[in-house]
């Protein structure tokens, strides 16, 4: 049999495991430079999926994009537990408003609900388009401060030994260059 004839006969097996090789690489690299100290790898928004929309460039007196630094320990994820997380976050770009440190602290209030069914009765201003929180994830955000003046309710606070005033109070996330 010809050499042609088995490069019919076969399949393209060694193109398959080359491409497989390839992925399983690329695979591979993302997630060591995903795994990098925070704010190393932010990509500041491109103008294809800047996260802006009527909302978050309208609500609250500080609007930014910033990554999500962690999320530390499990969310609490009971539809009968409505309560405010608070997480940290990179500062990247300031739009409106005033931030001077490089990382901020922000409630999210129930935080296991896509932003567009986070509100309710009691935080009907609460919304976006960002459907979960992942660490490295860029996010675009409407922001108050203090929270204190803005959210009465449960809160999460993991980071309660650390300084870190203000707290900003999340009105509306969009999620910016979405993987």
């Amino acid at each position: 049999m010809t050499r042609d004839a088995l490069d019919r006969a076969q399949p393209k097996t060694r193109q398959t495991c080359c491409a497989s090789v390839a992925a399983l690489a690329l695979l591979i690299a993302s997630w060591i430079c995903g795994c990098s100290e925070p704010g190393a790898n932010v990509v500041a928004p491109s103008a294809a999926n800047s996260g802006a929309d009527e909302q978050v460039t309208t609500r609250g007196s500080v609007e930014v994009a910033a990554q999500l630094v962690e999320i530390p320990g499990k969310l609490i994820d009971d539809p009968l537990y409505n309560h405010a997380f608070i997480f940290k976050y990179q500062v990247i770009t300031v739009y409106r408003g005033q931030i001077d440190a490089k990382q901020i602290a922000v409630a999210h209030y129930n935080p296991t609900r896509p932003r567009s069914e986070a509100q309710d009765e009691f935080n009907p201003l609460i919304g976006g388009k960002l459907r979960r929180f992942r660490p490295g994830d860029v996010h675009r955000m409407a922001l108050e401060a203090p929270l204190d003046d803005h959210y009465i309710g449960p809160i999460v606070d993991r980071y309660h030994e650390e300084e870190k005033e203000p707290i900003y109070w999340a009105l509306w996330t969009n999620g910016v260059n979405s993987r």
